[in-house]
């Protein structure tokens, strides 16, 4: 993806922001002409007043102060308030498409931990409404109290200039010490983090086995290094944190002790001296300001990077023309695939046609290609060479939302989300209760949802947890029938089945067939193969026999061994498995 469309995206965000943060600019001259309030008062109370004890003046100037201050608060609210609801605009610009990014980032690179993006959206967000932005904000008006400070006398304002000048490149040489302990610390850490999470993820494996002091041994080396990398990081930042403060209060010190000595020579009055501490003060402030957020900002910074590196992978899906609802029809043509990420290609010239209503075996030894296939034909990864398509559109100038819609797929690791079992099928659309129903029936799996406590408004956990890896499948295979999709994909899909689930599923797929649905089966289980038209077989990532069904199956383990065609949904009786094809693969 180019620059220009990266910066696009955050750039459409952040100058959503650019009025916002222009008001909040402006808003700060004048917080900051405020802030003289409180010297400007004590200036009066020493010069004015206590010589003079004069009441009325004492009142006078403490009603206008109280006003200026009052002012100042009400302008700092609606200045906070005012960052906050640009950090909304911002996050209703661009979160939609990082999220779909994301996705695409997770498809294209998995393991590339793309789903903290939505959290670098929070931390981008955060730091553009917080305390830091108002820091940078109130930072261009510090020559206002520098020139205040060469008013009072010329050692006030260069003691201003050369402390804080002082304090910054404290701040600067503290990032440039502790940028790549942390980087690597911080690096380390996320391993150790997908470690543990992996760990826990398979606990009952590691607990079964006693696996856990060596999984908990590797974890720790990965975690003392991550202490390792930032106490060097700390024990750099600490020294100089140590000096800023010291460097701070001498400061504090020093301007009082030039006070003294100017006001003893008559220089300044008492009141310039108190005066020249508070507005040195405040010059300081939004310097310290930047140093005390500066964390959030490399936070900040970091989280627009790892933005712009996800959306140089998956970038903006561009919009496409919408085509008119597929029949099913699938070709190929010379393709190559290989895994995300990947240059070395798993299917190599693979080339065939799939006709709209058929049933399509895909067979093969483990490691062949098969579920490669499959996840090319659905558009889940990215061709190296040639082309799939479908109704003779190539499958790139689809849609895949629209496209999706019109696919079910069943994968091998069957993946079930938070919510209830309707919300599940009708893939988290505002399903109709009456096609939810028929489709259960159809995939025969509404009297396993019967049986569960709360039926269809049962509520499993994320990934299907609570459910048995039958329920899983059956109910997956439901959801991929949802909305009457023209193309179905079945990757090994009685994995997990017993007897009645397989009998369930092959009632399935010849009504899917009766309703002129093509149907893509990936299985190692022969009997599947049922009602398939053709049989296209994979060996080395290479197509090595493609022709009907009955055919290829017949030059596998010979004639008699073809299975029987199963009717549709309501036959009284299935075919026996087909158990000397079953038998030669497992013999093989």
């Amino acid at each position: 993806m180019s620059d220009d469309a990266v910066r696009s995206i955050l750039g459409n965000g952040l100058r959503a922001m650019r009025p916002v943060l222009a008001t909040a600019v402006l808003f700060g001259f004048f917080i900051n002409l405020l802030l003289f309030v409180s010297p400007l008062y004590m200036l009066q109370i020493y010069d004015r007043v206590l010589p003079s004890r004069n009441e009325t003046t004492l009142a006078g100037i403490t009603l206008i102060a109280a006003f200026g201050l009052a002012v100042y608060a009400a302008l700092e609210m609606l200045r906070s308030r005012l960052l906050v609801r640009g950090g909304m605009i911002f996050d209703q610009q661009i979160a939609n498409q990082i999220f779909d990014a994301a996705h695409r980032g997770t498809l294209l690179r998995p393991g590339a931990q793309h789903e903290t993006a939505l959290r670098d959206v929070d931390i981008l967000r955060e730091f553009l409404t917080g305390s830091g932005i108002l820091a940078f904000c109130d930072l261009p008006w510090t020559p206002i109290f520098l020139v205040a400070c060469f008013a009072l006398h010329p050692w006030f304002g260069w003691m201003a200039f050369v402390g804080g000048g002082t304090i910054l490149a404290l701040t600067l040489l503290n990032e440039v010490a502790t940028r790549r302990p942390l980087q690597s610390a911080n690096q380390v850490s996320r391993v150790a983090g997908q470690q543990a999470g992996a760990t826990f993820r398979n606990g009952e494996v590691l607990q079964a086995m006693g696996m856990l002091a060596a999984m908990r041994t590797l974890w720790r080396s990965r975690h003392d290094e991550v202490l390792r990398l930032q106490a060097r990081a700390s024990d750099r930042a600490g020294i100089i944190i140590a000096a800023t403060k010291f460097i701070r209060l001498l400061l504090q010190m020093l301007v009082l002790g030039a006070g003294a000595y100017l006001a003893i020579h008559r220089e300044i009055t008492a009141g310039s001296m108190i005066a020249a501490s508070i507005i040195i003060g405040r010059a300081l402030t939004p310097i310290e300001g930047v140093v005390g957020n500066w964390k959030s900002f490399t936070g900040a910074r970091a989280s627009y990077r790892r933005l712009a590196a996800l959306l140089a992978v998956a970038g903006p899906e561009p919009r496409r023309l919408a085509l008119p609802r597929p029949r099913g029809f699938i070709e190929a043509t010379a393709l190559s695939v290989a895994a995300p990420g990947a240059s070395r290609p798993i299917l190599s010239e693979v080339a065939f046609t799939f006709e709209a209503g058929s049933v399509v075996g895909i067979i093969g030894p483990s490691a062949a290609g098969k579920s490669t296939l499959v996840r090319a034909i659905t558009g889940l990864w990215p061709l190296l060479a040639g082309s799939v398509r479908i109704d003779g559109s190539d499958l790139r100038h689809w849609d895949q939302q629209e496209l999706g819609r019109h696919v079910g797929y069943l994968p091998q690791d069957v993946e079930l989300f938070e919510g209830t079992v309707a919300q599940n099928i009708a893939r988290f659309d505002a399903g109709d209760d009456a096609a939810i129903l028929a489709v259960a029936q159809r995939a025969g799996c509404h009297e396993l949802i019967q049986a569960l406590p709360d039926g269809y408004n049962t509520v499993i956990g994320q990934g299907g947890h609570g459910l048995s890896g039958g329920q899983r499948q059956r109910i997956a295979l439901a959801r991929a029938m949802y909305g009457d999709p023209s193309l179905i994909v079945l990757d090994e899909p009685n994995a997990s089945l017993d007897q009645s689930g397989e009998v369930a599923l092959m009632r399935a797929v010849a009504d899917l067939k009766a309703a002129g649905t093509t149907i893509v089966i990936v299985t190692h289980k022969l009997s599947l193969l049922t009602n398939a038209d053709r049989v296209l077989v994979l060996n080395g990532g290479t197509v090595q026999t493609f022709g009907p069904a009955e055919q290829v199956l017949g030059q596998i383990a010979g004639p008699r061994a073809v299975p029987t065609r199963v009717p549709a949904s309501g036959s009284a009786a299935l075919p026996e498995p087909c158990r000397a094809l079953d038998a030669q693969r497992n013999a093989g």
